[in-house]
């Protein structure tokens, strides 16, 4: 399939410099409409501001606007509209010092009050300034009138109507399109003899061509983790990635450098220019042993140079080694987080139900639910360490606001002391992980099923949460996997743990939705080793 070539080089500088151009215009037109707004109102201001101070100044208007009435009387109105037309503004306004207009050019706006904007002139100084919005805004002065007592008795607001955006844009137009022709001339000539020098200087390609070819190139380079280096006949180096340089200890600027002038050692200048007679040659470099494959590169049947890989072979078993102790050492502690959690709890409930009277009776004196729970516990799950855990989760739920319930069907006697611990595990876990569910939801609920079944344990954990999604059903319990966000990465090994110490008794974990997530666990008395290979998800 051809592929569809892009826009020529000269036809992208043309469009290039248009766009230009149009940025430059667009930029001219809003300074040019700017300053002409600037220019209005310094203007235009100064003439409505001496035509509103000579109708303020008038005295008639001085006399009779104290006790003036909207609409009544001729006098106001004749004065201001000889000021109007003399000083050839707009608009001309009258008004009581409560604002009320008493006269106006436009007589819809006698008897209401008047628009002041910004204005100061209420403090009894003239100002000018643009009231009103869209085609309503005008330059307007007001200044105070003051009777003989120097008393402000009212306002005389003179305004010329503020020229619209299209009024302004069309005074422009002719010279904007003068400019635009003189720039679009100029923009299509540079731009073709800029596309023909520039395509003389990259043999005829393209930009998108020079771009592939760049860009292939430095992604074989910098996403190779082995060290690169292509040398042309004379021995000069004309490709060297960074793990090259690190490994050979080539300076920055060794490209275009020949291997006599950087101080390389003989016997790696022979690897790196001799023909190799069988792959993986090994050089010691320093205190690293190397591992050099070269290849000469051929066009049209003649040698035209050469490129040799490199690979650490001491740092890539040093770190294989360093990689397989950090995650063996992250996985070991996260899992005793887990593990180490929920023996303090188990803690937590052994001191409520063991020996100590006077701490039992303590806690049972402060609420009758947890005697009640205790006892629910202890009559039902004769294992201590199980039936702390259930006590102590159960304090956990209710600072949660969470309803953590032991369903009347559970039963367990004493077990040994090795199964007693995993069930603490995988009970203490699947309780965690409920909670998490439903913490902060409302009639947040967990219920917990313990009982014995064909030669073992059975633990079903229901909540009443949004379950798990099907997509996730069985990465839930691969290691890392978690759907809750953690800044420092520790989630995630709850369910796996569980699931390995299910396997190792011979048993399962598994999950389904019904109204919440229901995860349950089978454990056997007796470990069944070899039903299944420990680690190893089975599928519920």
């Amino acid at each position: 399939m051809t592929r569809r070539r892009g826009m020529s080089l000269a036809g992208q500088y043309l469009r290039l410099q248009l766009l230009i151009v149009l940025a430059v215009l667009v930029a001219v037109v809003a300074i040019s409409l700017a300053q002409s707004a600037a220019s209005f109102e310094r203007t235009e201001g100064r003439r409505a501001l001496s035509a509103a101070e000579t109708l303020a100044a008038n005295p008639t208007v001085r006399g009779l606007l104290a006790n003036a009435q909207p609409g009544s009387g001729s006098a106001l109105p004749s004065v201001a509209e000889s000021v109007r037309t003399i000083s050839g503004s707009s608009q001309v306004a009258l008004a009581r010092a409560d604002g009320t207009v008493v006269t106006s050019s436009d007589p819809s706006q006698e008897g209401r009050k008047m628009a002041l904007g910004d204005s100061v002139v209420m403090a009894g100084r003239a100002w000018t300034g643009l009231v009103g919005s869209g085609a309503s805004e005008a330059l307007s002065a007001q200044v105070p009138v003051l009777d003989e007592r120097g008393k402000m008795v009212g306002i005389a607001a003179v305004g010329r109507s503020f020229p619209s955006v299209m009024e302004r844009l069309g005074d422009a137009v002719p010279n904007l399109l003068t400019y635009l022709g003189v720039a679009s001339v100029l923009g299509v000539a540079g731009s073709l003899l800029l596309a023909r020098r520039v395509k003389r200087q990259t043999l005829g390609m393209e930009p998108d061509e020079i771009t592939g070819l760049v860009e292939n190139r430095e992604a074989m380079l910098h996403g190779l983790k082995e060290g690169v280096v292509a040398l042309d006949p004379q021995q000069r180096i004309t490709v060297a990635n960074d793990s090259a340089k690190r490994l050979l200890g080539l300076p920055d600027d060794c490209v275009g450098k020949d291997l006599g002038s950087l101080a390389v050692q003989p016997s790696l200048t022979d690897v790196l220019t001799q023909d190799q007679p069988g792959p993986d040659r090994l050089v010691l470099v320093g205190e690293s042993l190397l591992v050099l494959n070269r290849m000469p590169i051929r066009s049209h049947g003649r040698i035209i140079g050469s490129v040799t890989t490199l690979r650490d072979r001491t740092e890539l078993a040093s770190l294989e080694r360093e990689l397989g102790t950090t995650r063996t050492a992250t996985d070991t502690l996260r899992a005793q987080a887990h593990e180490f959690a929920n023996q303090l709890h188990t803690i937590s409930g052994l001191i409520q139900i063991g020996e100590y009277d006077a701490v039992v009776q303590f806690v049972n004196g402060t609420t009758s639910n947890r005697t009640r729970l205790n006892e629910e516990v202890t009559s039902r799950i004769a294992d201590p360490a199980l039936a702390a855990l259930l006590i102590a989760k159960s304090s956990l739920a209710a600072e949660r606001g969470v309803s953590l319930e032991l369903a009347p069907e559970s039963r367990l006697e004493r077990v040994d002391e090795e199964l007693s611990r995993d069930l603490t595990t995988v009970v203490g876990n699947l309780v965690d992980n409920a909670l998490d569910a439903v913490t902060n939801a409302s009639d947040a609920e967990v219920e917990v099923v313990i009982e014995e079944a064909d030669g073992g344990v059975r633990v079903v954990v229901q909540d009443s949460g949004p379950g798990v999604p099907a997509e996730v059903m069985e990465d839930i319990f691969l290691q890392g996997f978690s759907t809750k966000n953690s800044p420092d990465g520790g989630r995630g090994y709850g369910l796996a743990l569980a699931r390995v110490v299910c396997q190792r008794r011979g048993g399962r974990l598994t999950v389904h939705n019904d109204g919440g997530a229901v995860f349950t666990a089978v454990l056997f008395h007796n470990q069944r080793a070899g039903s299944e290979q420990p680690g190893k998800a089975r599928r519920p």
